[in-house]
Order: structure tokens, then sequence, then C-alpha cells
């Protein structure tokens, strides 16, 4: 008798350890996916921009360091702030900002200078030059814009790219000749060209903004 009453206290120990491992196992796991969700509130770019998160690019960017002004040379010819032959359409406070920007990290869920991500570069540029502020994520600035070919493309519209699942996942601001400003994977805030085999691969469309 006493040792059938001392298997169940046994027993009853074991279940309350189990019960107690599991409340625990229950317990963080709830506190995990608030912390989950209260970030996914506070950042909506980290839950639903996983499915549409920048994928690494190997690419050889055209600039990629901040542009140091030289006095005018006797040359007739004037650069811009970012080195790139003047013209009367260029608008100069959009590439002086991108110049501020070339050479920063890319950091995805990134917003300043220590690293940001593609989104977040497009969001600052046109907060700056245009004074409009966009949604968060690539796919969700879809719906700031009226979509338009790449042939109708001109100086601070926005490109949209997908990635290998067909998912818009990246943006940058067109420039002129085939360039554009955007915050890659590989190199950070730089100047890349339209024309490079893999933007031409993944190219989508362009953007303009809404009136």
């Amino acid at each position: 008798m006493k040792n059938r009453n001392h298997n169940i206290e046994n027993r009853n120990r074991l279940m309350r350890l189990a019960c107690g491992s599991l409340f625990f196992i229950l317990f963080t796991g709830c506190q995990s996916l608030q912390k989950f969700m209260s970030r996914d509130l506070e950042d909506e770019d980290f839950v639903i921009g996983q499915l549409y998160v920048d994928e690494v690019v190997r690419e050889t960017p055209v600039i990629a360091r901040p542009v140091v002004a030289h006095k005018e040379s006797s040359s007739s010819k004037k650069s811009n702030p970012i080195g790139l032959e003047y013209s009367d359409d260029d608008n100069e406070e959009l590439y002086e900002v991108v110049n501020e920007w070339l050479g920063v990290p890319y950091k995805y869920g990134g917003t300043d200078r220590n690293g940001i991500d593609c989104s977040a570069f497009v969001g600052v540029v046109y907060r700056k030059v245009y004074g409009i502020n966009l949604h968060r994520t690539s796919n969700d600035i879809l719906r700031d814009v009226d979509l338009i070919g790449r042939s109708q493309l001109k100086e601070g519209d926005i490109l949209f790219f997908t990635n290998s699942k067909g998912k818009v996942s990246h943006v940058g601001v067109y420039l002129k000749n085939d360039l554009f400003a955007h915050s890659s994977t590989s190199n950070g805030v730089s100047v890349s060209n339209l024309n490079d085999s893999y933007w031409q691969k993944h190219f989508y469309k362009g953007g303009r903004r809404k009136d």
C-alpha cells in the first residue's frame, strides 16, 4: 500500500513538473508572439517585407561613393552634384540628396545613415526633394504611383523590380540616361545602370507619383 501511494505521489509530481514545463513553454511562446506582433505594428516592413525582401545582387555600380565637388574647370561642360553631365532639366536638389547618401550601407529595415533599405531610401528622397510621404514597403509604394513603361521614364520616377519569385521586392529612383539611385544589398546606396543584366531582367515597371 505504501509503495502504491509512493508511486502515485511520484506520478503526481511528474505531472506537476510536466504541466509547469508546458506552461513555461506556452508563456514564453506567447511572449515571443507578443514581441513579434508588437514589432509588426511598429514596423510594417518587418513581417510583410519578409515576402518581398531584397535579394543579394552582385553588380558593379556606376557610382558607389559620394562625389566631392570640384571647382569649375575651363571646360564648357558642367556637372551636377553626383558628377553627371549637367542639363537644364536636372533637379539639382535630387542629385544633392542622392550624393549625401551615397555609400551608406544596406540594412534590411534600416532607416538612417547607419544602414538603410531600398524603400526607406526612396522614402527619404521623396520627403526631402518632393515633400511627399510614401508607404514604407517596396510593394506598398505601388499604391502611391501610376505605373508607366520604361520608355516613359523621367527624372524622379520610381523604379520597381521583382525578385526570383516574381514579387516586387526592390525600388529605386530614376535619374537620367538609364541611371538610377537605390540602396542595394551588395553596395548600399549607389547609382546603377538599368541596362545591367540583373536589373534588365528584373525590371517590372516605372511609377510616377500621383497628382
